[in-house]
Formats: structure tokens, sequence, C-alpha cells
């Protein structure tokens, strides 16, 4: 399931991805350039156990505590079998109170919500990184980076001296085993994992075209975990759709003075230097960023879209086939096949790829539209 963000405005930003890195020597917030911060942000709030929380862990978990661990106890409350009955949806980031109250989240937030509960049932907590394969959306003219988190539970000492099961560690991930298989994965801070959180909600207030309270919450990123880079890259972002395009040039001159191969500051640093009208430098970063990345993210899709515009659906068919390659998870890829496929009459085609369309969905209007779709093909399919 789709976790945190790194974006990237109409070539790349970035939100909630890199491991933690070296601290960057001049952070250069902005704070007398945006208006007032649209609500409350404190990192206190992210994990914070509601009343309904409360209630829950009293009425429904601490009874079952006499006869299994606290981690078997929760984590079968948060199986599809369980009491919480938890559902997948990306639509945005939620803390964890809201992730409870609506039973559903992104894997960030269903792991925030995860931690808070496993705390208050007086678990240890570790956060874990998971190194996967390089995944892509996008939202408008931004585009994500996608990675994923878990969190590993374990217990403190109240607890070491009963039954052996009770002093064992547990993993508890919102991805199906298999996606998982091979993966390596490293321990996090909280304060990254809170970083992320705030990083994901700038980035999705700049997909939304609010970037005021996207300084904001990319700020909180930065002053809960400094070192993070991806966030400074998120920052950057902002200072460009705000128009601060000095301060959003020096912070990918920052970034990549000490990540020299890092692909979304160097992308964002060309469409600031283009911008400006700085061609020639803008193409030196270019053609660095070309022998690191060949073929940018959605390369070969905006080919397909290209093509289809054309009115040309056996070569739409053909590059949208190529980037469903490099990432078969991506609704959108599936949905562009299908459609050229119909294009091309081949019905059957077209319901396998809108089907796979559906599975692969992470918000539930997506999953919705799908369904739709699906329903008026088949109607007409014989």
């Amino acid at each position: 399931m789709k976790t945190w963000i790194i974006l990237l405005f109409a070539s790349l930003l970035s939100a909630c991805a890199s491991q933690p890195n070296q601290k960057l020597s001049n952070l250069q917030l902005h704070d007398q350039g945006f208006g007032p911060a649209p609500t409350s942000i404190n990192a206190e709030d992210v994990m914070a156990v509601s009343k309904e929380m409360h209630t829950y862990i009293k009425n429904e978990i601490t009874t079952q505590l006499r006869g299994k661990s606290p981690q078997k106890a929760l984590f079968e409350a948060l199986s599809t079998k369980g009491q919480i009955k938890l559902e997948y949806d990306a639509e945005m980031t939620r803390n964890a109170a809201q992730a409870f109250n609506a039973r559903s989240g992104n894997c960030l937030s269903l792991v925030l919500m995860t931690a808070a509960l496993a705390k208050e049932l007086g678990m240890n907590v570790q956060f874990q990184n998971v190194m996967m394969n390089e995944s892509w959306s996008r939202n408008n003219d931004i585009y994500f980076a996608v990675g994923h988190v878990n969190i590993v539970l374990g217990n403190k000492s109240v607890f070491r001296n009963s039954a052996q099961e009770y002093s064992q560690s547990m993993v508890i991930d919102f991805l199906p085993p298999k996606d998982l298989r091979g993966q390596r994965a490293e321990l996090i801070a909280e304060a990254t994992v809170i970083a992320m959180y705030f990083n994901n909600r700038a980035a999705e207030s700049l997909a939304q075209h609010q970037v005021n309270d996207a300084y904001w919450f990319a700020r909180a990123a930065l002053m809960s975990d400094p070192d993070f880079i991806a966030a400074y890259n998120t920052l950057g972002v902002v200072y460009h759709q705000h128009g601060d395009l000095a301060l959003s040039e020096n912070v990918f001159k920052q970034i990549l003075s000490k990540e020299k191969e890092n692909t979304m500051a160097l992308s964002n640093l060309i469409e600031v230097l283009r911008k400006v009208d700085r061609q020639s430098e803008a193409q030196v970063y270019a053609d660095r960023l070309a022998n690191l990345q060949p073929n940018a993210p959605f390369h070969y899709f905006n080919r397909g879209m290209a093509a289809m515009d054309r009115g040309e659906y056996a070569e739409a068919k053909a590059l949208f086939k190529r980037e469903i390659k490099r990432d078969p998870n991506y609704d959108e890829f599936h949905l562009w096949l299908a459609l050229a496929h119909l294009k091309l009459g081949e019905t059957k085609d077209a319901i396998e790829e809108l089907t796979l369309a559906q599975a692969n969905s992470t918000t539930r209007k997506a999953r919705n539209l799908y369904a739709g779709k699906l329903e008026r093909i088949k109607a007409t399919y014989h």
C-alpha cells in the first residue's frame, strides 16, 4: 500500500522518502513571506490517543490480554477479521486519531494509528523504512515518489516475566506478505516518521494548490527532523510554487551539495533555472540528470498519452505496457492501457486492465470510478 510521498512539480518534488541524511547547514525558512498557518500544527497531535481510542482499548483489547500477548491482541484487532476493519485509502494522510475514526488511511496513517494504540498498551514501538522498488504517482502537475513504512512491536519490562510469547517482537505491515518478500528494511526514528507525516501533508496541500498550508507543513517536518532531506526538497518546491525562485534555487543546491545524485533536487533545480532563463546552467544539470536517470518517471506513459492524442492507439498500447513493466501496481497506467484497448476494439483486454486498475487503486473515489466503468463496459460486451 502506498505510503509517503516525494513530490516533483511538472518535473519533481519530495515528501516522505529518503533515509535520514546529513543536516543541511543553513535552513532557509521564510515565515514572513507566508500567511498564518491554517490550523494548529503540533507534533504531539500526530500520534495522540483520542477518547474513542482509549475507550476501544479498554473495552475491546485489554480484556483479551490474559490469554495472549498485547502484540497478538492488537494484531487481531487490526487484521481483516478483527474488530477495527480497516480500509486502505490514500486520499489524504491522516493522523492516528483521524485514521482510527475513519477506519481508513494510507499505510503511514495506519502505522501512526497502530503506534498510538501500541504505546497505550505499554509496548515498545519501532518504525522501519522498507526499501522497495521505485514507484511513482501523480496528481495534476505534481509527481510523487512513493515509499513504504511498517512498525515493529515489542514489550516493556512489565510483560517480560510472563510467557515467552510476551517478549517476542512482531512486525505489523499493511502490505500483503508477497509484496514484502525479499525487501530490506531499516529502522528510522519516531521523529522521522512524524516528519514524514508533515511532509505528506505538505505534498497533499501542494497538489490542491494550497501553497501557504504546504509551507507550514514542510516547516513542521523540518522542525521534527532537521536531517530529513526529503522535506528540504518539499520546501524548495513550496518556494518555487510561491514565486520565491532564489530561495528555491538555494534549497535545491544545498541538497545537491550533500547528495550529488539526488534526482528530485536535480529535476526541480532544472525547472527553476529554466524559469529564470538560465538555460546553459540548466543544461549542465540536465546532462547530469540524464546520466543518472535516462528515462524519467512516467516517460513511456507521457509518450503513450501523446500517441493517444494523435489517434495512434497501437503505439500508445505498446508504450503503456512498457510503463507497466516498470511499475505494475499503478492504477492509472492500467486505466489508460484499457482505454487504448477499447479504441482498438479489444474489449476483453480492456476489461482485464480495468480490473487491474481497480485492484491497484488507492482511494475509494478511484475504486468507485473503475467499478462504474467496468459495469458499463461489461453491459455492452458479449
